[in-house]
């Protein structure tokens, strides 16, 4: 066999890749079961050394048998003569699906040459595979092998483009191919594989165990231990796995696989590859494979192992480098590491990395699917404006009362009206509305049921936010006059400056350890939370002065360091440490959970409305966190069972889009993860993340209303995900380039038909089983009579089954008190 010429492999790697010289002649064959050609090993950077070859599975005949993979070059196939390369181009040419079939090819290994870079390794001698596929920047995929000893063999390039099984022309009819890469298969090929290291794994799972980690998504284990099983099944989360969530996604997938060569999918038929529908540029891509990954029997899994995965070495970096004590070394480090110290406070990572230029290799199917979503808006934007320019009764069409976009109610039931919404955002309640609700005494005079509809339908004008908040919150009672709350006001005060007079200038609990640590965590989360609002905008931080008993008190109040620690962290200001002696007081509210990331994001817009009032400020936030408390719980509990209810959710009211996320291993939901940890807040600009959650607060139709909204948002671009994004990177990337660009009014009103859609169908569901259970009954009150008269001569027939509502989809249903 040739051995492996390499000076940096040791002995047993030269044992397990060459044969013993002492095999007799009979030994000397080996049955070649696969063949692959124009795969080639890159000595060099430059294209003009890189060596042709073939790549090939090769079965040792013995009492035991022996796989082999083996890379051999040309030259050395060559030096054979014809007869030998004509094997290799049988075998991949007319691919052999039994090895042992009687015309089975007999191959001699070449002769070793000092140069060569051949090698042939036992299956049982390599540890795992690192398998990356074409992407733009890459255009050829690739495949390393590592052995068990710790040997890496030359990394394979598979030039699809040149191969003979990608490029071999159909045998009838004879027509010429287009000129594009990856070329179409012919019909010898495969048709499971979309690339020449795809065929090849395909081929290898047939002899050995081929297990992919939850860990690295390129990494490929052969026969895996069951340590490695283990360890490579397990997902890993962090603690801090939330701000990874959350500023992560487009630097993760922005190296995504970029399968060019797969057409997107259509929307009804798949048979049909040269529709009428198709632009020029899906008529040069091949078809999609059908072959998907099977379903994951642990849909939390993914969402665990991508939290701890995504960002690991940069957020730990950027962590490390805000901290005061890092200041002395940040001058001495290289300008690129610089780069992760937040600088000027609101520059997340994520940010950094697109405008940094990271993420410029996006996936061809996720620009597709916006240029179709984009496309699809303006189309529906045109259909609105040629509706209303129509006089009435011009046309034959239905008419559409509500405008809700291109947004269409898949999930319908048969005799059952499709609901309207009956949100008027054009007609807020205003100053004087809201004052007709109270009389002179300042008690109500609505009932707040109705106080709570007319939120929802209409919103609230920004004027009356600050007066409105507390009441819709629950902070002031609602059913109580003006002396009241102010009596229960003034208690709520002096219970607000008894927790924070807990820490407040006292250096024993100020500069504890385990508050040192939530201080900083605090003061970095306040320091990049929502600068582009006036309050936080300002610069100029809060001054001490160390010489006089006020300054020292300062000293053990302020929560950020002293200016001379800041380092290269954003400068803060008054209302950044008011925000953080409100998060820290909170700490000291609510020990159990303490301040959890993402918290600074649900206070902060609240600290605006009520124009720096901290103490107002700070029971708002209360209520908030106990109505939102469980997405912050340490074990992710709370925030795996909502999206566990929205999966169930999705899968009665969109069965087609479950079984699509189904087979992209996207069940998980890992792309609505922040949409529903912090309500949506980094979806919408600031004004529109005011009015959305004014909405749901009012727990009009439902406390989890915030489900509905993120179902809406599918909905409304489940064509685009159906037809365009076949892979869960593909989605998640697309849903997470949707912030700042979902129009709210219209999410809002299909939320509500889709509530009110869901509360009709389990309304439905729940008639027909009575119905049944009746039926049931008088049937065998019936059986019974004919029992007594004569002896059934056959058995009774099994219920049809019914679709059931779980209880946690019931809870849906359940408005707030």
């Amino acid at each position: 066999m040739v051995e492996i010429k390499r000076s940096d492999l040791g002995s047993h790697d030269a044992l397990a890749a060459s044969g013993s010289s002492e095999e007799s002649a009979d030994d000397s064959k080996y049955r070649l079961i696969y063949s692959k050609s124009k795969v080639y090993v890159n000595p060099t950077a430059y294209a003009r050394d890189n060596i042709p070859g073939f790549v090939a599975l090769v079965k040792k005949e013995s009492a035991q048998p022996v796989y082999l993979l083996a890379w051999i070059p040309e030259s050395l196939l060559n030096e054979k003569g014809p007869t030998e390369w004509d094997k290799f181009v049988k075998v991949e040419e007319h691919a052999v699906v039994d090895d042992e079939d009687e015309d089975a090819v007999l191959i001699d290994l070449p002769v070793q040459r000092p140069e060569s870079y051949a090698f042939s390794v036992p299956l049982t001698s390599i540890y795992s595979l690192i398998v990356n596929p074409p992407s733009l920047s890459s255009w050829y995929g690739s495949i390393a092998i590592n052995l068990i000893s710790g040997s890496t063999l030359p990394t394979l390039h598979f030039h699809d483009d040149e191969s003979r099984s990608f490029t071999m022309p159909a045998k009838s009819p004879i027509e010429p191919r287009p000129v594009s890469y990856p070329p179409p298969p012919s019909e010898s090929a495969p048709k499971s594989s979309t690339w020449g290291g795809e065929d090849l794994l395909v081929k290898l799972r047939s002899y050995c165990h081929i297990l992919r980690s939850c860990l690295q998504s390129n990494l490929y284990l052969v026969d895996p231990s069951r340590e490695d099983i283990e360890t490579h099944s397990t997902p890993l989360f962090a603690d801090d796995a939330v701000d990874d969530i959350l500023a992560q996604s487009s630097y993760a997938n922005s190296h995504s696989p970029i399968p060019a060569h797969r057409r997107p999918r259509p929307l009804s038929s798949p048979t049909n590859s040269d529709s009428e529908r198709s632009s020029i540029l899906h008529k040069s891509l091949s078809p999609v494979s059908s072959s998907s990954a099977s379903a994951s029997p642990a849909r939390m899994a993914l969402l665990q192992s991508f939290s701890h995965i995504t960002r690991h070495a940069a957020h730990a970096a950027q962590q490390i480098l805000s901290h005061p004590l890092a200041k002395p070394i940040v001058p001495h480090l290289p300008d690129p590491v610089k780069s992760l110290v937040n600088a000027n406070g609101d520059l997340e990572w994520g940010s950094w990395v697109e405008k940094g230029g990271v993420g410029e290799f996006e996936s061809a199917r996720v620009y597709l699917a916006r240029w179709a979503r984009i496309v699809a808006e303006e189309g529906e934007r045109a259909r609105l404006r040629e509706a209303h320019a129509l006089p009435a009764g011009s046309t034959d069409l239905a008419e559409e009362d509500s405008d809700l976009g291109i947004f269409e109610l898949l999930q319908s039931t048969t005799n059952l009206p499709r609901p309207k919404s009956s949100r008027d955002p054009k007609h807020p309640v205003d100053e004087k509305t809201w004052r007709s609700w109270f009389d002179s005494s300042g008690a109500t005079k609505v009932r707040k049921e109705e106080m709570r509809r007319e939120i929802f339908r209409r919103g609230i004008t920004p004027a009356i936010r600050r007066e409105v908040w507390p009441f819709l919150l629950g902070v002031h009672d609602w059913n109580s006059d003006a002396a009241r709350r102010a009596r229960d006001w003034e208690s709520k005060r002096n219970h607000y400056r008894a927790l924070k007079d807990e820490w407040w200038g006292v250096p024993e609990v100020f500069e504890r350890q385990d508050i040192i640590e939530e201080r900083h965590r605090i003061d970095v989360d306040c320091r990049r939370t929502d600068r582009s609002q006036p309050l936080f905008a300002q610069t100029t931080p809060v001054t001490e002065d160390s010489e006089n008993e006020k300054g020292m008190h300062m000293r053990y109040s302020t929560i950020s360091p002293q200016l001379s620690d800041i380092g290269a962290q954003a400068p803060t200001n008054e209302h950044i440490e008011r925000l953080a002696s409100i998060l820290l007081t909170y700490n000291f509210y609510e020990k159990e959970l303490g301040y959890v990331q993402g918290m600074s994001d649900l206070c902060a817009p609240v600290y605006v409305v009520m124009g720096g009032d901290e103490e107002m400020t700070f029971w708002c936030f209360v209520q908030i966190m106990d109505r939102m408390k469980r997405n912050f719980l340490r074990d992710q509990s709370g925030m795996k069972q909502q999206l566990s209810t929205l999966q169930q959710l999705i899968s009665v009211m969109d069965p087609e889009l479950y079984r699509h996320l189904e087979k992209t291993d996207g069940l998980n939901l890992f792309f609505c993860f922040r949409w529903i940890l912090i309500a949506f807040k980094r979806e919408f600009p600031f004004e529109d993340v005011l009015r959305l959650w004014e909405v749901l607060w009012t727990d009009y139709y439902s406390t989890q209303f915030v489900l509905f909204v993120a179902l809406a948002v599918l909905e409304s671009h489940r064509d685009v995900i159906l037809r365009y994004l076949v892979e869960f990177d593909e989605i998640l990337k697309y849903c997470n380039e949707l912030s700042m660009s979902i129009e709210l009014d219209s999410t809002l009103a299909q939320a509500e038909v889709l509530f009110l859609s869901f509360s009709q169908l389990v309304a439905d569901i729940d008639r027909k089983e009575a119905e049944s259970a009746s039926a049931v009954k008088n049937q065998n009150l019936r059986q019974r009579r004919n029992d007594s008269i004569s002896s059934p001569s056959s058995s009774k027939p099994n219920p049809p089954k019914r679709a059931t509502i779980s209880s946690e989809l019931r809870d849906l249903l359940r408005s707030g008190q």
